[in-house]
């Protein structure tokens, strides 16, 4: 599907006086080195070298044309050795860019080499070798380091690129026998069937003749040497003493190789194909010429037919010569008077292009050729006098991609024949097509006009106009236009490209000599005029192009400044408008929100829109009205949305998380996009199309329909595409619940409304799965959505309920609620897909069906039981009472009928209370059927009941009006409560009933000591055993740290005030020990349980700082220093290789890059210990209970131990938080007590402490403090953000993650102590 577009031609004229033997390209300066001479007239040799010069802007700002340079070289006289030579002749001319010389090889013997910029001591024209015997041809490798000639003496000889002689073959008749086949017997008589019908079964593989390689009556007996691309093997055509013409083929170890198989009619022409598989040569036939393929073997590989007539077979075509370019893309068929370009894809041969010099000149001979070595598709031709050189690119001839014109026309020019066809109608396999149009010569270039009713074709000298009539999704043709010749086709003007503006105005760019030109012509119905000429003098003009909505012609220089013009009848003024940083000669321009945005590929790959580089690596490219769509190198296709150039987003190569990527064929390329039918074609490599739907495009067509409300459209895009059909409502929620009515009435069909149902779910898409990646407003359709959103409207009351799924089959159903005879379907497929499923609301619609619509109520029964599990339609059923909806349920079901017939039958039988209790306990609703147990008046049994199924709530709340029962059951409930140890309520309960003994056993048990000895004084127990309990708790609350209400039991029902006073002391309570001393007046006490207490005290907080100093001084600096560690040498803390010595302890043979195997079973060297990866949940219980071991200890040196120092230092920090109270009631009982210097050691030393975590809590928390972790582990705001770690991650994480440090705040110290602390 691809074509070649002329870019680029250039006409030099040269100055020799003789005419033009050679030419050869100078890749380093891009120059073209030209030789002529000698003649039989003189002897004389001219070697030129043509320079580009740089390029200057003219007045109408574009760039002017390159201005070629022409530098002699050397001249001398060449004079033939040989006597049986007229003259001698250039056979070989190539430069050496590295040593700036250029080597010559003469028929008669003689190899020159000239310096352009020699050296002392050394010569500008020197005869580095000779062939006495002559020399018939000669080729340099192409790495430039053997040169392969043959002799007159069928002699090939090798040769250094020092010119030293490496080794002489001879070509002998006995090569010839390398080219004779193994015969396995095929055609041989002993292995033929000799039957009745012989004849007809003969075997199909056998060829009716066989070649015997006779010569062509125009094989003139040239050589001809062709290399293979990689040096590797070379290829000499030549004929063997008048009997037969064989292509040899020899190893660059001087070897040979294969010989080709005897061909009748092979001619001289031979070119390699670069890629190395394919050897093209001529075979010429009676009636017509064949371009023949050879493998490397010898053996025949295919062939096409040259499209000649009779008399050019015999004049233009007698001497034919074959040329593959760098790339093997293009085979350069020349003939004497023009050049033909033939490209392959499906194994088809087409005619890409046919070039000749102008018509002035249309009588020359064409003498040399040459591609250029680096740019693939630059090729330079010449006459005697002149030499053309031209520029092609390799790109699609298409129509409108805007709907609704985007029909996905693709043109394919085959010499004379244009194949067109329609993508979005039909995908048609090249070479085949929908059509072909014939135009009756070489088609140069094609354009479409906007609606595609009109395809223009260029040829050499004139245009053809093709029309199409439309007709639904067929095509056909109309008329075609006589061809009408264009004004300057007589001068020096070459034809380069075509231009559709509009549907009427037809764009022409020529190129001649000195000037550029664009002619304007105007289709009226069959006629076309020409409106007007617009020259541009030495302006070099790349691409003839209109703009994306067709008001506009444009223009491309070479330097990249693109130039618009507004065609009129008058004048055709180009302006320029935007300049590329470089020359694209692919170019699109369009007009986004009034600004011009061009979009340009280069030829290394690099796409800019505007002077913006969007990719690097882009291989083709083409522009919607909403995307920029193209592919890369590394197999992507990518959409862009269309937007101003500063907002271009570029998707990543993240094919799997992002819409606008999508991995295709390698070497995949773009043939046209469909934006109304949601898909693109591409070309793969081997010329095969494929028609893809990208969910980009899919989705884009889908939200714009949404937005227009073409809900059908919308619906079947997305059934047909597989997207979700939530987006329908998400895109646009209140657009949709106000317009349930449209979507019904635009779907229709039953079964598509139940689609969408039942494929509801909460999940808002448009956030998730189907994110929209426009980074702008939209603007268009799109932009009524907000005016929707904004109104709410009837909508409004919808968006209130929680579930997404309920709110939209709640507007269904108020919709559908009225067309029950029509979408009775409908109704029932809302109830049963919301969530939960509202099964009883569905059975209650059947259920009125039955009344109501007889005829319909087996069809709503079949169609609820097939959305639904019958087992919960049935219990639902039967949980409405209705038997005769449960057996009609249960004969849809595979239910037995001698199971479910005597149980609906037994429950038939029963009174309707007893009825529903049985089915409601059959169905597991205890409580209804408790409340059923209730209406009968069973008590004994609704005792039973309650005690089996728990259920004493319910049961108070029916009997709370009946004192006895409730009491009853009360009892019941507190025995309950107490086997389940639930002792504080069951103690609430048996003091509700009075009963004060169980009560005070049951606060006792649950340690709720006020409530037991209230209880206890109240169940009549002497005064000794209400004294053993109160001990018994004291004593338990001692235990439990809570001394203060110990010390109240003690002093309360035991009146012991020492006891009292002693645990008072215990828990740092000093205050309240000291008035108790006073109150009892046991000031003995202050001495001897007080100023003890206050001493023990003095003790357990001195001793507790002192630990937490110690271990501040020991862990703090111990954490600086592995921190420090982790910092220097990151791999060698984790536990790899240290970084300081990798280079040298790496083996050679090993290779450091991680595998799928290393890194998928712990994730990256730095995430093994965090627990962060997905792999680490597939490690077994039993290592990550180690790890967790590990974790704990932190042993030193270890990779837990940070994380280990760090989780202690907290605890430390929690530690001193939990006792400051403590110390501070301490400090001021001892300054009341007189021990002013002990209290000052103690505030001193809690100020110390505290002072020390506060200097180091920034230091410790540095990490978390900033947001991030501690431990050395990875920063969670990076994963979170991706996909968030569930609850297992999180457990799995450190509590150092989770939590923030503790807040340390200053000491508040004793005002009273002064400052000597």
């Amino acid at each position: 599907m691809r074509n070649l577009k002329t870019i680029e031609s250039s006409l030099i004229e040269l100055d020799f006086e003789f005419h033009l033997a050679a030419i050869s390209w100078d890749a380093s300066t891009d120059s073209i080195i030209c030789a002529s001479g000698p003649t039989p007239a003189s002897p004389a040799v001219s070697l030129q070298r043509l320079i580009n010069t740089s390029s200057k802007t003219n007045k109408s700002g574009l760039s002017q044309a390159q201005v070629q340079e022409k530098r002699e070289v050397a001249s001398w006289d060449a004079l033939c050795p040989l006597p049986e030579l007229d003259c001698d002749q250039i056979l070989c001319l190539q430069p050496f860019a590295d040593e700036s010389s250029i080597c010559l090889v003469f028929a008669g013997g003689d190899i020159v080499l000239v310096r352009e910029d020699p050296s002392e001591g050394q010569e500008k024209i020197e005869i580095v070798g000779s062939v006495d015997a002559g020399i018939t041809a000669a080729q340099w490798s192409p790495d430039e380091e053997l040169l392969a000639i043959t002799t007159r003496a069928d002699t090939l000889l090798f040769m250094t690129k020092d010119f030293n002689h490496v080794t002489d073959v001879p070509m002998t008749e006995t090569d010839l026998d390398a080219s004779k086949q193994v015969s396995v017997g095929w055609g041989k008589s002993e292995t033929q069937f000799k039957g009745k019908r012989a004849k007809a079964l003969r075997d199909p593989t056998m060829p009716e003749h066989v070649d015997e390689g006779k010569l062509s009556k125009l094989d003139q007996g040239h050589v001809t040497i062709s290399w293979r691309g990689d040096g590797a093997f070379v290829a000499i055509s030549s004929v063997h003493q008048c009997s037969r013409r064989a292509i040899r083929v020899y190893s660059r170890d001087y070897v040979l190789d294969s010989v080709s198989e005897a061909v009748d009619g092979l001619e001289s022409g031979l070119s390699w194909r670069p890629a190395g598989n394919l050897i093209a040569s001529i075979q010429r036939f009676e009636d017509r010429v064949d371009v023949v393929f050879f493998e490397r073997n010898g053996l025949r590989h295919g062939q096409f037919t040259l499209r000649l007539s009779q008399e050019d077979m015999s004049t233009l075509a007698a001497d034919i010569k074959l040329a593959w370019n760098i790339d093997s893309s293009v085979l350069a068929v020349i003939f004497k008077d023009r050049i033909q370009f033939w490209t392959m894809g499906n194994y088809h041969w087409y005619l890409k292009q046919e070039t000749s010099f102008p018509q002035a000149q249309a009588s020359a001979a064409v003498m040399v050729t040459r591609w250029h070595p680096e740019k693939a598709l630059r090729f330079a031709y010449g006459t005697q006098h002149t030499i053309m050189t031209v520029e092609y690119i390799s790109t699609t001839l298409g129509g409108s991609l805007s709907p609704p014109h985007d029909f996905g026309f693709s043109g394919v020019i085959d010499g004379d024949i244009l194949k067109l066809t329609p993508m979005r109608l039909a995908n048609i396999p090249p070479p085949m097509a929908h059509y072909e149009a014939s135009t009756g010569s070489p088609i140069i270039d094609v354009s479409f006009s906007q609606d595609c009713s009109n395809i223009a074709t260029l040829h050499r000298g004139h245009i053809q106009v093709h029309a199409w009539n439309q007709k639904g999704d067929t095509f056909s043709e109309r008329q075609s236009n006589h061809p009408i010749i264009f004004p300057g086709s007589s001068q020096n003007l070459v034809s380069q490209q075509i231009c559709f503006l509009g549907n009427s105005m037809i764009f022409v760019l020529s190129t001649g000599l000195e000037v550029t030109a664009v002619t304007c012509f105007m289709l009226e119905g069959k006629d076309i005029s020409s409106l007007e000429n617009w020259h541009a003098p030495n302006s070099k003009i790349v691409r003839l192009f209109a703009r994306s909505d067709h008001q506009r012609i444009c223009i491309e220089d070479v330097e990249g400044t693109i130039a618009e013009a507004e065609p009129s009848s008058k004048h055709l003024h180009f302006q320029n408008l935007i300049t590329l940083p470089t020359r694209t000669p692919w170019i699109e321009l369009v007009k986004h929100k009034e600004k011009p945005i061009a979009f340009g590929l280069s030829s290394k790959g690099l796409l800019y829109a505007n002077d913006r580089l969007l990719a690097r690596n882009c291989t083709s490219f083409m522009v919607t009205p909403s995307h920029l769509v193209f592919t890369t190198t590394n197999h992507l296709l990518k959409f862009v949305h269309m937007c101003d150039v500063e907002n271009i987003e570029v998707p990543s190569d993240d094919p799997e998380k992002d819409e606008r990527c999508r991995s295709i064929e390698r070497g995949a390329r773009l043939v046209t996009v469909m934006p109304s039918a949601f898909s693109l074609t591409l070309q793969m490599p081997r010329g095969n199309l494929e028609t893809i739907y990208p969910r980009a495009l899919v989705l884009a067509g889908v939200r714009h329909n949404i937005a227009s409300k073409n809900y059908r459209k919308a619906f079947l895009a997305c059934r047909n595409h597989r997207v979700d059909m939530n987006i329908l409502h998400d895109y646009a929620p209140v657009q949709f619940l106000q317009n349930v009515a449209l979507f019904v009435q635009q779907v229709k069909k039953v079964e598509h409304i139940d689609l969408f149902l039942s494929s509801l779910r909460d999940e808002d898409v448009s956030k998730t799965m189907y994110r929209d990646t426009i980074p702008q407003e939209p603007s268009g359709p799109e932009a009524l959505i907000q005016d929707v959103e904004a109104e709410r409207g009837p909508g409004q009351a919808y968006l209130t309920t929680s579930s997404k799924v309920n709110r939209i089959c709640d507007a269904f159903l108020t919709f559908l609620n009225g067309q029950m005879s029509t979408n009775l379907q409908n109704v029932i497929t809302a109830h049963v897909c919301k969530q939960p499923a509202d099964l009883l609301a569905g059975l209650t619609v059947v259920d009125q069906m039955r009344d109501e619509y007889p005829e319909l109520a087996e069809k709503a029964v079949e169609h609820i039981c097939f959305l639904a599990d019958l087992n919960k339609l049935f219990d639902c059923a039967l949980g409405i009472y209705n038997l005769d909806l449960a057996l009609l349920i249960a004969q849809q079901s595979q239910k037995d009928p001698r199971e479910y017939l005597p149980f609906l039958q037994n429950l038939q039988e029963m009174s309707q209370i007893r009825r529903q209790y049985s089915i409601d306990h059959y169905l597991g609703n205890f409580s209804k059927a408790l409340r059923h147990l209730h209406d009968l008046d069973e008590f004994e049994e609704l005792k039973i009941y309650t005690i089996k199924h728990g259920l004493y709530e319910q049961a108070l709340q029916l009997y709370k009006y009946s004192q006895e029962r409730s009491n009853l059951l009360m009892h019941l409930y507190a025995d309950f409560l107490e086997s389940h140890a639930k002792f504080n309520d069951a103690g609430n309960a048996y003091e509700y009933l009075g009963e004060y003994r169980k009560a005070t056993q049951s606060y006792r048990s649950a340690g709720s000591w006020r409530e037991c000895l209230y209880c206890a004084s109240l169940a009549s127990l002497t005064a000794p055993e209400i004294t053993e309990i109160a001990t018994a708790l004291a004593d338990t609350l001692y235990e439990s740290k809570e001394y203060a209400d110990a010390a109240a039991l003690y002093l309360d029902y035991r009146n012991d005030v020492e006891t009292a006073i002693r645990y008072l002391c215990k828990g740092y309570h000093f205050a309240d020990a000291m008035r108790l001393a006073s109150l009892r007046g046991r000031q003995d006490l202050l001495e001897t349980a007080v100023d003890a207490g206050l001493v023990e005290g003095l003790a357990n907080s001195t001793e507790l700082l002192a630990e937490c100093r110690a271990q501040l001084n020991a862990q703090v600096p111990r954490l600086r220093e592995v921190r420090a560690k982790k910092d220097e040498d990151p791999l060698a803390f984790f536990g790899g290789d240290s970084a300081v010595n990798a280079d040298n302890n790496i083996p050679d043979n090993v290779s450091l890059a991680p595998t799928d195997a290393s890194t998928a079973a712990g994730g990256s060297l730095f995430t093994r210990y965090t627990n962060r990866t997905a792999t680490s949940r597939a490690s077994s219980s039993r290592n990550r209970r180690r790890e967790e071991r590990k974790r704990a200890r932190g042993k030193k040196g270890s990779v837990y131990e940070e994380e280990y120092l760090v989780n202690s230092i907290r605890r430390l920090y929690e530690r001193i938080l939990s006792v400051r109270d403590d110390v501070r009631r301490l400090i001021a009982a001892l300054f009341r007590r007189g021990m002013r210097e002990r209290a000052i050691a103690v505030e001193r030393t809690m100020v110390e402490v505290v002072g020390m975590c506060e200097a180091s809590r920034e230091e410790v928390f540095y990490d978390r403090l900033k947001g991030g972790l501690t431990g050395g582990g990875e920063a969670p705001t990076t994963r979170a953000t991706e996909s968030g770690p569930d609850d297992r991650e999180r457990e799995e994480l450190p509590s150092t993650m989770e939590t923030l440090p503790p807040a340390i705040m200053a000491f508040e110290r004793l005002s009273v102590l002064g400052g000597e602390a």
